[in-house]
Order: C-alpha cells, then structure tokens, then sequence
C-alpha cells in the first residue's frame, strides 16, 4: 500500500481527464466510480479505482463489520470487460447509535478504495460494478446502484482523482506496527472485552472496533488512557456472543491498525479512573452496592431472615453487652463471609467461561435440597423439637447463644441469613450486580463485599449500642409463643423452596427430599448424637437430590394470559406495530411473585396487558435463551421486565419493583 501511495502523490500533477463514472443516483445517496489512472499504460496489470458513496444528511451505510444490526456493502462486477477481479477496502469506520445500538459506518461520504486486477495486462478493460448499499437513518434503506467506468489504453494519472483514492487509502487500517501501536493484553468472556494497547505517539480520541464473527457485538467501549497518553485500557461489555477470531481495530484520528488478538486467561487489571463512564466511578458504585444490600432487609424474600435476626435479638436480651456485640459482630461477620465468598465463586466461574448471574443458585436442585434441609433444622430447633448443642462449630447455635462463649451460631446464623437473601433482585442490586460481572476480579469482590456490608447493617447497628436488646420485653412464657410462631414462618419457607424444587427438578425428587427431610427430624426429636444426624441427614437430602434424576425438560408453563417467551417475537410484533410486554419470572424469585400479585394482577394493568402481546419467560430452571436475553439486556439477574413498541423498538427497561403508574406509562410510550 505504502508504494501505491508513494506511485500516487508523485503523478499528482499530471494535467490529464478525471476517470469518473456517471452518478448512480439512490434515494437517499449518490454513488460513482472513480480512478487514478485515465486508461491502461502498457503492460499495466491493476487499476487504482474507488466506489465513492454519498450521503444525504442523516444517512449512513456500513463498515465490514457493521456493529449490532446492519450489513456491509456487497459488490459484483459480473459483465465487466478483461477484469479477473476486484478487492474492495473499508476505510476505518466512526461509530455511531441508533436506537442505543451501537452501529460501525460511514456518514456524508465514504470512498471504498478497490483495487481492479486485468485479465489481458495493458488491454483495454470497462468495469461494470453492481453495489448494494444498506443505508439508515430513522429507518433503513436497501440500495442497489450500478456503474459503468471505461478504461481505454493509454495510461496516465488524474490529480483529483488520484488524491481522492490517496487520501481515503491512507484511512484503511493497516498493521500495528505502521501504526506504531501495539496491543499488550486481551482478554474476552461472557461478559467484557478488556484489553490494553501502547502507543509510540499518545493516543488523543482512540476507538476500539471489534470483530468476532457474525453474531458479535459489543456496546462502546470504556476508555482509560494513562502514562501520558501512551497507555491505553479499555472495556466493551458483550452484547452479542461471537465465533471464531478476535480482530480488533484501533483507531485514532489519522492512524489505524487492525491486529488479531491472541486471548489472555485474565483480564487486564483496570487503571485508576476506569469505571467513570459506568455511573462514576467505582466508589460510587460501591455506595450503590451499600444501599441494595441495605435494602435487602426489607425485601420479601428476607421472611427466614428476619426470623433469624428477631430470634437472635429475644435471646440476647439477658447477656452483658460485650456478649451482645460480640455475637451480633459475629453475625455481621458470617454475612460478609458469604458475600466474599460468592464473590470468590464468581470469579472462578468467569475464569472457567460459565455463565453467572444473581440468584441462579436457586436453579440448581442440590442447593435447594439443602436450603430446604438447613431451614427445616432452624424451624424445629426454634421450636423446641429438639436442643441444638453443637459447640463452637455449630451452624446454627441460636437454642444456646449464650452458653459457652461460642460464637461459631452466631456467625452461621448471619451467612444463612445472607444465602437467603439471594433470591430478591432489590433496587440498585441490578445496577451493582450488573457492574460487578462486566468488571475484573476486584471490582467483583469490591462490590459484593459492599453489598454485604449493606445487608449486614442491622447487626452492626446492634453492636454499635448494645443497649437496644435490653428495651425488648422481658423474656418469659410469651417468648415460647413467638419463637413457635417464627418456626412455623420458617417452615412455611421450607414449604416454599419444596415447590420450587419440584418445579426445578420434578416432584419425585421433591418428595424425597421431604420425606428424607422429615425423617431426619424424626431422628433428632429421639435427641440422640444430634451433630451427627443433623450431619448424615443434610449429606442424605443432598445426595437425594443430586442422584434423583429430574425429568426432560419440558415447554415452560406460563400463566392465563400470557404467552410462552420467544425472543424472535419481539421484533416480529413490534414491526406489525404491536406492543410486546416480556415478564423474566421464576419460581423461585420472590419478587418476582410480589410484583406478580401486586401490580401485574391488580388495578388496570390486566387489562392492559390484554391488549398487547404478553411473554413470559420462566427461567425456574437454567435456560441459556432467557440468560443470553438478560446478558444482552445488561442485567444479570431477575426480575426483568421490558416494553416494545413501535415508539420503543430497543426496550423500555422496567425498574425491579413494579409500580401501576409505571407498567402502564412505559405501555403507552413504546405504543406511541
């Protein structure tokens, strides 16, 4: 290229005629063929032509890899005369959104640089070239233009021409090394593309355009620049899962480099100043994180949870208060324990390339055995049918909290408190949850550490003045009746998590699991070797669980009048000019079902969902449609809901805890 170049700028000033087709006229373009060379010198082989394409205002057309949605221009020169073939370049593109979707284009105008190779060298030759074109603006456009160009014998070089093509070759991206840039490290999962470049001269507006096969797509990147402007990280969430090689394209200004990328096991550590584009920076996330795990006390699925905390208060009301904030301390602690540990659980999982995402735990049979099994030991414990004496180890420990000086209850009374928490999607843990997954390793720990700093509050508050417990009610035969109450709640929550079980893993491993869940309850009523039973009874309920094969899947039920998810009806609809409502639900998740019964069932919302086209999605059980629909909709976990519409074709994104005025105020803006 850099001889094409060289050949052209010293031939600029050869006084000959333009080589340019006759326009081509589109609706909403204009196209024409153009050459450097007036005609073909002797023994000449190639031709240095352009498809110069433009635009109205408003209007683009695509690069070779057009982003989210688009398609790039097709060529043909089928009928031309003495051409054996022509290769069309792509200037380095600009990114631009339509309908908050990332696209990769040209605007105004865009000279295509082709190179024309000639069967008969210094023959005479007539390019006829076909182009299709699809060009958008509030709507796209297919265009088919087509050109003719002769090429008489001869030879010579125009000068506008020629510095037209000079000027619009020296954009298409060339190697790393022309560029004087080199990529460092990348590396790609499920959720990000992160990677970081150098440069020998500082970057001033750089832009990172990726490629991975058909289906790939990313959102803008997240820029850090640093060491004077030489370094460069940045970050792409995934919005569409590719195949195959990684090209990625930088570009800046005049210089360009497309490189293919050699993948790293992890991500590249994130500079000081990166997340600033994602809400402000990560001590602001971090604040959001507080407040969504602060808000999780009062959330619906938190039943078990405040049973757990009131328990604990009632028993601590006759202890000294170093003993009060020791244990409440304690439970802070197994809080934050289990957070860190998710978080840790996370991150190994991303390593590996699984899929995460908030509260998916519930949709694996093993661990719900389990829960089901540590409830039911909670629940009749509190409830006197047997005395739980585990010592320091104990899980639960909350018959004797206060003998002994253990603190082991204490601590697992607060992580079985944040494990139950899990399956509510609270106000602002989207947007944390979210963060942390399109992040590295320690903005993951970081939030979920901060999450579980919010859930833990309570017991902070608690051990910060003691002195509250001591203004509860006096202990007496009335606590016999509230702790009978509280096991009965919790029992209820077992109850539940059975239902979910069965609607996970089928009913015959629900009913094991109840029947090996009442037998060993059964077995500690007998008040024999309890550490044991408690310990080969949950190791039976789990091994049921996991050995009990669940039936084949079968088509999600969903209820009367709604109609099964299918993700390519969504656009089918919206471009008959419907209005599509889509409900992410599950069994499992507790909101999900409060904003079901509250909002979905009651006032006019029914009846304004009968007017629409209603889909529910039922991700009780792991369905990587459903996970790829959230991913590629930035959320992580559920509940999820959106509104489409010929006003709102990319989605109105429903908050996580519905309200009337909002479900049917996103209605009638997405139907216009």
């Amino acid at each position: 290229m850099s001889r094409i170049l060289t050949l052209l700028f010293c031939l600029l000033a050869t006084p000959l005629a333009a080589a340019v087709s006759d326009p081509a006229l589109g609706s909403a373009l204009t196209a024409r063929l153009l050459s450097a060379e007036d005609g073909i010198g002797p023994g000449g082989e190639t031709v240095s032509a352009g498809l110069q394409v433009d635009l109205q205002d408003g209007w683009k057309t695509y690069w070779r890899s057009p982003g989210e949605v688009g398609l790039p221009p097709e060529i043909s020169w089928e009928g031309s005369d003495n051409i054996a073939s022509v290769e069309l370049s792509y200037p380095a593109p600009s990114r631009f959104d339509a309908f908050d979707i990332q696209n990769f284009g040209y605007s105004h105008r865009v000279v295509y640089p082709l190179t024309v190779l000639l069967r008969d060298a210094g023959a005479p030759a007539t390019l006829r070239l076909r182009a299709d074109l699809l060009v958008c603006a509030e709507i796209c456009v297919p265009e088919t233009v087509e050109m003719a160009l002769d090429l008489p014998r001869g030879g010579g070089l125009d000068a506008e021409s020629a510095a037209t093509l000079a000027e619009w070759i020296g954009r298409v991206p060339g190697n790393a090394e022309d560029a004087g840039v080199t990529l460092e490290q990348v590396h790609l999962d499920e959720t990000a593309l992160t990677l970081t470049a150098r440069a020998d001269m500082p970057f001033e507006a750089p832009d990172v355009f990726p490629e991975h096969g058909d289906r790939g797509a990313f959102d803008a990147p997240e820029i850090v620049l640093s060491d004077g402007g030489r370094s460069l990280w940045a970050r792409l969430p995934v919005v569409g899962a590719g195949e195959g090689p990684l090209d990625l394209t930088l570009v800046d200004g005049a210089r360009a480099a497309t490189v293919r990328a050699d993948l790293a096991d992890a991500p590249p550590s994130a500079p000081r100043g990166a997340g600033a584009g994602t809400g402000g920076g990560l001590l602001a996330m971090l604040l959001v994180a507080v407040l969504g795990g602060l808000i999780l006390n009062v959330m619906p699925c938190v039943l078990p949870v405040l049973s757990i905390k009131l328990a604990a208060a009632l028993q601590a009301g006759e202890q000294s208060a170093t003993r009060v904030r020791a244990g409440f301390l304690a439970s802070a602690a197994g809080v934050m324990a289990f957070f860190l540990g998710l978080a840790a659980v996370i991150v190994t999982l991303r390593a590996a390339g699984v899929a995460v995402g908030w509260g998916i735990q519930f949709q694996s049979p093993v661990f719900l055995a389990l829960m089901i099994g540590l409830i039911a030991v909670f629940a009749a414990n509190m409830m006197g049918f047997f005395s739980l004496s585990l010592g320091q180890g104990a899980m639960t420990g909350m018959a004797r909290a206060g003998s002994r000086g253990g603190w082991g209850g204490d601590f697992a009374t607060g992580a079985f408190a944040a494990v139950m928490a899990t399956p509510c999607s609270a106000p602002f843990i989207g947007t944390a949850v979210t963060y942390a997954l399109t992040s590295g390793p320690a903005q993951i720990v970081a939030v979920f550490a901060a999450m579980g700093l919010g859930l833990a509050t309570p017991y902070l508050a608690v051990a910060a003045r003691p002195g509250i417990v001591r203004r509860l009610p006096r202990p007496g035969r009335w606590m016999r009746t509230v702790q009978m109450v509280l096991g009965g709640l919790l029992l209820l929550t077992a109850v539940w998590l059975l239902t979910v079980l069965a609607a996970s893993a089928g009913a015959r491993v629900a009913v094991l699991v109840a029947v090996l869940t009442g037998a060993m309850l059964v077995a500690l009523a007998a008040r024999r070797r309890t550490a044991v039973v408690i310990a080969a009874g949950l190791a039976c309920v789990v091994a049921g669980a996991a050995v009990m094969p669940a039936p084949p899947a079968a088509p999600a039920a969903v209820a009367q009048g709604w109609e099964a998810f299918e993700r390519e009806r969504i656009a089918i609809e919206v471009a008959a000019g419907n209005t599509v409502f889509v409900d992410v639900t599950a069994d499992w998740c507790l909101t999900c079902k409060a904003n079901k019964r509250l909002v979905l069932e009651r006032g006019a919302v029914p009846d304004a969902l009968a007017g629409l086209v209603a889909l529910q999605a039922d991700w009780t059980r792991p369905d990587d449609r459903i996970a790829t629909f959230l991913s590629d909709n930035g959320r992580f976990g559920i509940p999820f809901d959106a509104v489409y519409g010929p006003a709102a074709p990319e989605g109105i994104v429903l908050p996580e805890l519905l309200t009337e005025s909002v479900v049917l105020e996103a209605i009638d803006r997405a139907g216009g």
